[in-house]
């Protein structure tokens, strides 16, 4: 186990193992996927209601409010929005901590995890398109996009503190 750790083969699994739960994810429509059902059972006296009903934003140029979509939708929302930050932060890193024994620089190896993850996150949104019932966003892009620079950028910093090299 601590080879495939230090050679990186086992952040680099975990990297395309998240592809395919990826890409299977999106495979779905948006019914198939949708928990509002089951929030509605766990969340039925719809707790923290009245001060969530204050937060209004525009989103891919749609309204993101209970007033306009419901609480069980608008907290379905956070969800989902959180699902792509987080697996794209998963990613991002893994193909870092996956590619660093590799290439050996941690900028070399930045760029390409974060390029490679960027590229995965477009291609996923268009393989939405072709998804009946899925809406493929710009904007989903670019939170994925987030998400693996985020994880990117905090495995270089634990890497340089603990290798107490930073580039």
């Amino acid at each position: 186990m601590q080879k495939h750790r230090k050679n990186g083969n086992l952040y680099l699994f975990i990297g395309f193992l998240m592809m395919a739960i990826l890409f299977y994810s999106s495979s779905q429509t948006y019914e198939q996927q949708s928990q509002i059902g089951l929030l509605s059972k766990l969340l039925k006296n719809e707790p923290f209601k009245e001060q969530l009903s204050s937060i209004s934003f525009l989103y891919a140029g749609s309204e993101v409010s209970i007033a306009q979509s419901g609480y069980f939708s608008f907290i379905e929302f956070f969800i989902r929005k959180g699902a792509h930050f987080g697996t794209y932060f998963i990613l991002g890193s893994s193909f870092f901590l996956g590619l660093v024994p590799k290439i050996k620089q941690y900028g070399l190896a930045a760029i390409f995890a974060w390029l490679s993850a960027t590229g995965y996150a477009a291609m996923d949104e268009f393989h939405q398109m072709l998804t009946g019932g899925r809406t493929p966003l710009f904007q989903d892009v670019a939170l994925d996009t987030a998400g693996a620079l985020t994880g990117i950028l905090l495995c270089w910093i634990v890497l340089g503190f603990k290798n107490k090299r930073i580039i």
